[in-house]
């Protein structure tokens, strides 16, 4: 589904492929208590888009709704898109983005990066496809979307805890004064999220290095496995890799298990290592808690942390460029699956232990130390990443695009562009398959009725009209009114097609015309020689 946006519109508009997805979201708009009125905009009546000027997809695949912006108006102007990146490593992704060069998408369009990192893997896929097609075709003119860098947001608020509920999670953690509880919170995979082993030796490492003062560490994952194996995988490795740390999983499906991890805990870690990830909400979460964390320096990461003021971000290696076509290759021929190519990936990336483990340490030391980062990363959580101050940053997006959109609207050059066959593999059926039939309808293609009889005409075509192999095509006949019209003219005697519709509304001309030849396949009309 799409989601239309206006700042001055007082109505909420959502794209649905059925009118039953409008009316479940509307119930949820009224649950949410939201006053505005709900429209539905469906497939048919895609047109409606004009009225609220823009279009905002969650995803990056806006080059497909710009086909259907341009089959649906004949213009490109109609709306603008508004798109966003998530995971950009899968196939779907990559094709969807890379398509944005040969789709109709416009200046005015959007795709929205939600890290710095990430715009510079969108900008590369783009520039790869670009070079590719100025050496097949020579292509030199190009239209892009724009590239903006707005970050993903959170209610700041949900992630306040009280100390009631902090003592009522350190409590359930069985965490005394003694003991430092790390949280890892996210899916619980090692080759499509973050590998665990580089956390699991750091800690190691530093609850060695801390044991003499007595202090305890903890570690909670709070998250989900995917199945049994994996949860094994993650049992075994902790197990060897960090003896001296007791490790406990808490269900990250469930809201109380939540609660009790992000309350209870001291430190946040999650050393990503996976190209699947762009942003990585959870360190944003973590700041809104009020903890200090250690994060790998990678992706959305390298926005969102400042090192040695939130925490700290551990050094990551991966090889030069070059070195991993056959993953590549392996990943496009179906040889590997995306979670065997991803896993194939981050086996080839490394996050520095030895960095981490001094990160560690020099937190499980100093509760002024967590206190201050946690504090300046509560600080910047609420002021750069909460909901309100994110949504300003869309609005302010969305402006700018209606305005350039608005300007080329007044260029009549560009209307004067438009193309006769705007979404190419989506043409018009009676031209692309223009050479199928032995002649067209022409406007002058002179008809008359067979029976040369108005109320046997009448009545044959009412007969046909009851049979399953006509019914069924109701979508593309004219109405009962539009029938009787015809009908009538034709009972007039021989003369042109077009004259047979001279008393059908003008809006609706062109649909009962081509109804015509409907009309010779029933044998209600016939060629004139």
């Amino acid at each position: 589904t799409r989601k239309e946006s206006s700042a001055a519109s007082d109505v909420y508009k959502r794209q649905v492929q059925k009118p039953e997805h409008g009316q479940h979201f509307g119930a949820q708009v009224k649950a949410q208590g939201r006053p505005e009125p709900v429209r539905a905009v469906t497939p048919q009546s895609l047109a409606a888009l004009t009225q609220a000027g823009l279009v905002y997809y969650p995803g990056p695949g806006i080059g497909q709704h710009a086909f259907h912006r341009a089959a649906a108006t004949g213009a490109h102007s109609a709306w603008s898109l508004c798109g966003i990146t998530h995971t950009t490593s899968s196939a779907g992704a990559m094709d969807a983005i890379s398509e944005l060069i040969t789709a109709p998408v416009q200046p005015w369009d959007a795709v929205i990066c939600t890290s710095n990192a990430v715009k510079d893997n969108v900008t590369r896929l783009l520039q790869a496809q670009v070079n590719m097609l100025k050496e097949r075709l020579g292509v030199s003119k190009l239209v892009l979307p724009m590239l903006p860098v707005i970050p993903l947001g959170i209610h700041t608020q949900d992630f306040v805890f009280s100390d009631a509920q902090k003592n009522k999670a350190r409590q359930t953690l069985k965490a005394d004064t003694n003991t430092l509880v790390v949280l890892f919170m996210g899916r619980l995979s090692f080759h499509a999220k973050a590998h665990p082993l580089a956390m699991y030796q750091a800690l190691q490492k530093a609850a060695l290095a801390v044991k003499a003062s007595g202090k305890k560490i903890k570690l909670v994952e709070c998250g989900w496995h995917a199945n049994e194996f994996i949860e094994k995988a993650y049992r075994d490795a902790a197990l060897q890799a960090c003896p001296d740390v007791e490790v406990i999983t808490l269900d990250g499906r469930k809201p109380e298990d939540r609660e009790t991890a992000w309350a209870g805990a001291d430190v946040f870690c999650s050393l990503s290592d996976n190209i699947q990830e762009t942003f990585g909400i959870v360190p944003i979460e973590a700041m809104a808690s009020g903890l200090p964390v250690v994060v790998s320096d990678w992706d959305g990461y390298k926005d969102t942390v400042r090192h040695e003021v939130d925490g700290y971000r551990i050094a990551t290696t991966m090889p030069e460029p070059g070195l991993a076509t056959d993953l590549a290759l392996r990943h496009a021929l179906d040889i590997d699956t995306y979670d065997m190519y991803c896993g194939h990936t981050c086996s080839l990336v490394s996050v520095d232990i030895d960095q981490a483990a001094q990160a560690f340490v020099k937190l499980f030391e100093s509760s002024t130390l967590r206190q201050t980062m946690g504090a300046a990363g509560r600080q910047r959580a609420q002021e750069v990443y909460d909901w309100k101050t994110i949504i300003g940053q869309y609005e302010a997006l969305w402006a700018e695009q209606n305005r350039m959109r608005l300007a080329a609207l007044q260029n009549t050059d560009a209307q004067a562009a438009k193309l006769a066959h705007p979404w190419p593999a989506r043409m018009d059926p009676f031209y692309a398959f223009a050479s199928y039939p032995t002649q067209t309808l022409k406007p002058t293609t002179v008809l008359s009725l067979t029976d040369n009889n108005l109320e046997a005409a009448t009545a044959r075509l009412q007969s046909y009209q009851a049979m399953a192999m006509v019914s069924f095509a109701k979508t593309v006949l004219p109405t009962a009114e539009e029938i009787a019209a015809v009908l009538k003219q034709a009972a007039e005697g021989p003369q042109p097609a077009q004259a047979l519709v001279k008393h059908i509304d003008d809006n609706r001309k062109p649909f009962v015309f081509r109804t015509l030849v409907w009309f010779l396949k029933l044998g209600i009309l016939k060629l004139q020689a």
